[in-house]
Formats: structure tokens, sequence, C-alpha cells
């Protein structure tokens, strides 16, 4: 459940701030926007954990802070770093759904887009790249270093990518059999793919390896490497951690911690 519970609290910090809203039950709740509807998974584990938490300890630990410390222990129990979460948030009431819909970047979308909607809640652009495990909402239990991605979120760029008639030239043409055979075009779109398949299960840097080599499987996540764009915004930094873990490692921490104390 790591890549689960990773973008749930990346959804709960983008919208209104680590509050907790993600969790909140009802048809107008963030839950149900269009980036969690049949995707958002892990909400039962941060139950149990509460749970568990409230038998022992009552009425003091947030389940924001719960959501904070399981997304850092799932990092860890999968290879990556840890660091210290700063306790002390407040559980919200009231959700956001329309601020989900708005608010959380989409893998259809251009890297200033998603540049943007980072800057609007004061990340900046070595944050886009460090969080780039978070970005793209819509895949199923997403995490790029660790995660599944369904076929409707890159099968446009297996053939006639942009009216060109042939796949999409940034995707390293090596993967393109084997991703057309998971991806049939006559399929519904709900099949699903690692997004790395050499370190499907990990948390390291062979993400931003995969980028230099054309090996992106969602085209924003390629965008970082290879667009016009990225020339001048994130590009190097995507070639600096695919050549160095602790680099990463270090940046991701502090970009986590930075995100993690977003407040409404």
């Amino acid at each position: 459940m790591a890549a689960s519970l990773l973008r749930l609290h990346f959804h709960d910090c983008f919208v209104n701030g680590c509050d907790g809203s993600v969790l909140l039950d009802g048809s107008d709740g963030e839950k149900f926007a269009a980036p969690n509807l049949n995707s958002a998974r892990g909400f039962e584990v941060i139950d149990a954990i509460k749970s568990a938490v409230e038998s022992a300890c009552p009425a003091v630990v947030s389940c924001a802070d719960i959501l904070t410390i399981a997304a850092r222990d799932s990092v860890l129990l999968s290879g990556g770093p840890s660091w210290k979460v700063l306790l002390g948030r407040r559980d919200g009431l009231v959700s956001n759904q329309t601020g989900a819909n708005l608010s959380l970047p989409s893998p259809f979308e251009s890297l200033d887009a998603i540049i943007a909607k980072f800057a609007a809640v004061g990340l900046n652009t070595t944050d886009v790249v460090a969080l780039s495990a978070h970005l793209h909402i819509f895949s199923q239990h997403r995490w790029p270093t660790i995660g599944l991605s369904r076929c409707a979120f890159f099968s446009n760029r297996l053939s006639n990518f942009s009216g060109t008639g042939g796949p999409d030239s940034t995707l390293n043409s090596s993967l393109i059999p084997d991703l057309q055979a998971a991806c049939p075009a006559s399929g519904d779109g709900n099949n699903t793919v690692a997004l790395d398949v050499n370190s499907r299960d990990l948390f390291d840097n062979h993400y931003f390896v995969n980028l230099v080599n054309g090996r992106g499987i969602l085209l924003s996540d390629q965008s970082l490497f290879s667009s016009d764009l990225a020339v001048s915004t994130t590009k190097n930094i995507a070639q600096l951690y695919s050549n160095n873990s602790a680099v990463f490692f270090g940046d991701f921490v502090n970009s986590m911690i930075k995100m993690g104390v977003l407040v409404p």
C-alpha cells in the first residue's frame, strides 16, 4: 500500500493544506473528486491506524498527522530515506471537492501548468522534480518509483501521437511493443503496467534514469526531461537525480517536509 498512502498524503496537503480532509466522507468530499474517484486507496489502512492510536492515546493524534507519518514510513519501508515528521496538525471539518478538481496536477497537463500548481501552494521547481512521484493523480495507486498506471493515461503515446501517424518520439521505441501488447487499442484502458519495470517495488532514483533514457511511461513524467520548457527548468535537476541518488533523497526529504506543513 506504500504508493497509495503516499498519494493520499499528497492529495490531502495540496487541497486546503494537510488537514486530513481527503478522508472525509460525503458525496461532495475530496474523496469523490475526479482525481480520487475509483483510484484513491488506503482509507481503511488509515482508519485502522487511527483506531489503534485512539485506543492507546485517545483524542490526541490527528488523522492529518497519521497520514503524514504513514507517508514517511511508506518511503522508508520501500527502501527510501527517513526524516523527522513535525507534528501538531489539526484535522479539518470541511472537505473541498472543487479544490481537489482544480488544484491537483493531472497526467495530461503540460509542464508549465504543473509548475504553476506547485507554485500556487508555495513549492518551487526543485520540489516539482523531487516530488514528481506525486504528480499524476489520475493514475491508479501511483508513485513512479513504486507504482502502476492505467493504460488510459498513456495509450495516446503508442500510436498516431498528436496526429503524427506514429508513436510519441520521446518514448523509447524499445518499450512500445510491450506497452501496445499490454494496452490493446480495443481495450477499455483499465489494464495496468508498472511505471518502473526495473524497480517496481523500491523507492530509488531509477525513475529519473528512465526519464534520461526516454522510458517515462506518462508524457507528463517524460516532459520533466524531454519537453522544450524542461531545458530551462527541470531537465538539469532530473539529470542530476539520475546520477546521484543521495542528492535526490536529500531534496525529496526537504520537499516532503515543505509539503507536509502546508496549512489551510
